[in-house]
């Protein structure tokens, strides 16, 4: 009798949810799949050997990643901390410089809903002054983290546009707005040039 002996390998899903799928290009279901070697006959697993760790498999394009894949942010969560970056990071141009400036109030507005919010008022923004400092910190830290080098820069020129509606920048200003640009993931060079750049075109 002929009987056939092998190391076969099995994967059942101990998860589900969405995330951003690199192969597709855009936010897709996914399975999280655990891996386990077992030594089967005829090629049915009987006995378990070694765990092989986690997968996630793209449940659209059927490719696997490594979990660290999940880390990525989905569109959906993007477009969600875009605004609250954008709320973040005019608070602390406004406190920088005259928070009661109602032309850099009303701009602080406009660069938040030109980031998606359109029910973002005056009122918003006057709650918004009162958050802790190092909550607005880390939802610009979360965000400059996932955006191109090109959104970083158009960004921070939205904020330096909210500061410079009070006049000159003064010197508290530009610390504030470096430390933004720092935040966000700039250098020190990169962020200095947006800033230069943004007041020679508004003057």
């Amino acid at each position: 009798m002929f009987v056939l002996f092998g190391v076969s390998v099995c994967f059942r899903t101990v998860g589900e949810g969405m995330f951003h799928c690199p192969s597709c290009g855009g936010d897709r279901r996914y399975r999280r799949r655990a891996g386990r070697r077992y030594v089967a006959l005829f090629f049915l697993p009987l006995i378990p050997l070694a765990r092989l760790g986690h997968t996630v498999q793209c449940k659209t394009c059927a490719t696997r990643f490594n979990t660290a894949v999940l880390r990525m942010p989905t569109a959906a969560r993007m477009e969600a901390a875009l605004p609250a970056a954008a709320r973040a990071a005019c608070c602390l141009a406004l406190l920088a410089g005259d928070p009661a400036d109602t032309v850099a109030r009303v701009r602080a507005v406009d660069v938040v809903r030109g980031y998606g919010e359109d029910a973002y008022g005056p009122d918003e923004l006057a709650g918004d002054l009162d958050m802790p400092e190092s909550f607005q910190l880390e939802e610009i830290a979360a965000t400059g983290a996932q955006l191109a080098v090109e959104a970083k820069e158009w960004f921070l020129a939205q904020i330096v546009r909210v500061a410079l509606c009070t006049g000159e920048l003064t010197d508290g200003q530009r610390e504030e707005l470096h430390r933004i640009a720092a935040t966000l993931g700039l250098s020190p060079a990169h962020g200095l040039g947006v800033i230069l750049t943004t007041e020679g075109a508004t003057r």
